[in-house]
């Protein structure tokens, strides 16, 4: 009777283990199915409808996943982000900012770029030559850049800057700049402005010694207008040189680009012989030395060609007239006059030319 209750009891234990056993392994085998589930979630490229997110100051990782999900994103189940964000590390440590959602982006990578602060770059680009109104009508058009700037006048906008009495005409380096949703105009400005005064710095530290230049202020001043002479960078180093020896012997600029910057808005396209004439402080036909202030924003390599002009004889130079922007130096007025001559000639032949007919 005793060993059969036993054998009885044994059996029963053995089926109890057994079940036990069965489900241990159900659970390391749901546990190992949910692991590699949440694998497959964390790894998956996303799709969205909305092309980038923003995290505003606040947001905890429950209210990004909610933006998430309004911009469209339905992958996982909440507890899924919950539990990568603390993989992660990007639990309590989201960095504000607007991020991008284009696939192939997995929320992984979604959620260590925002831990990292890795947001979306835009760009904008001063360009060589711009003067200040066209800088500020591109700023004006940038997204998604704030505008704080566009009801300030340019006095009230170098105020803004802490430049107060500074002409802003030349003071805003030619680069691309990278800002972020949330930066404004003002922002963008200050370091482009911060930029060129390094650039200018560094120039005029490398000047030439024999520089007819009393100032940095005046060596922005002729980089400006080289930088309007021409677009050919090679030819950069010889304009500076024609320039430099005219100042040297006192002789005027008598370059195009001042005067058509004193005629302002009320140039149409063509500087007329009236123009030359007329008397302004940016008309170098009329007054000896450099334009009062820059004309223009000029880049590095018209900087760099201020400060250290080509050697040579030349005092003149006019435009080949063959379409590829190069110019004709000359050591005399006589040489000069043939090169006008000859760019003249060129000009009417290819104005008299009958347009051609496409095949």
């Amino acid at each position: 009777m005793t060993e059969v209750a036993v054998a009885g009891a044994k059996r029963g234990c053995l089926s109890v283990l057994a079940v036990l056993l069965a489900l241990a392994v159900l659970a390391v085998g749901a546990a190992a199915w949910l692991w590699q589930d949440h694998a497959r979630f964390a790894d998956t490229p996303l799709a969205a409808r909305a092309p980038s997110v923003v995290v505003a100051p606040g947001d905890s990782v429950r209210g990004v996943l909610r933006k998430l999900r309004e911009a469209g994103v339905d992958a996982g189940h909440d507890a899924n982000w919950l539990l990568l964000a603390r993989q992660v590390g990007a639990a309590g440590h989201i960095k504000v900012g607007e991020y991008a959602l284009q696939p192939p982006l997995s929320p992984r990578t979604l959620l260590t770029r925002m831990r990292d602060g890795r947001v979306i770059q835009y760009r904008f680009t001063v360009v060589e030559g711009w003067n200040i109104r066209q800088l500020r009508a591109a700023l004006k058009a940038a997204t998604p850049l704030q505008h704080v700037t566009t009801d300030l006048d340019d006095a009230a906008l170098m105020a803004r800057l802490g430049f107060p009495g500074q002409h802003p005409e030349g003071r805003f380096l030619p680069e691309t700049y990278l800002y972020q949703r949330g930066d404004s105009d003002l922002d963008v400005l200050a370091r482009a402005h911060k930029a060129m005064d390094s650039a200018l710095a560094e120039a005029w530290a490398r000047r030439a010694d024999d520089l007819p230049l009393r100032s940095a202020d005046e060596a922005l001043i002729l980089a400006s207008i080289i930088e309007k002479e021409t677009a050919l960078a090679a030819e950069r180093p010889q304009i500076a040189g024609v320039f430099a020896r005219r100042l040297k012997l006192g002789m005027k600029l008598q370059t195009d680009p001042t005067v058509i910057y004193g005629l302002g808005s009320s140039y149409d396209g063509n500087i007329r012989r009236r123009d030359l004439d007329t008397d302004t402080p940016y008309n170098t036909y009329t007054r000896t030395g450099l334009t009062p202030t820059p004309i223009a924003m000029p880049g590095r390599a018209a900087l760099d060609a201020a400060v250290r002009p080509a050697p040579g004889s030349a005092l003149y130079f006019v435009a080949v007239g063959d379409g590829t922007g190069a110019h004709v130096f000359s050591d005399d007025y006589a040489g000069h006059t043939a090169a006008v001559a000859r760019y003249l000639q060129r000009r009417r032949a290819s104005q008299a030319e009958p347009p051609v007919t496409p095949p």
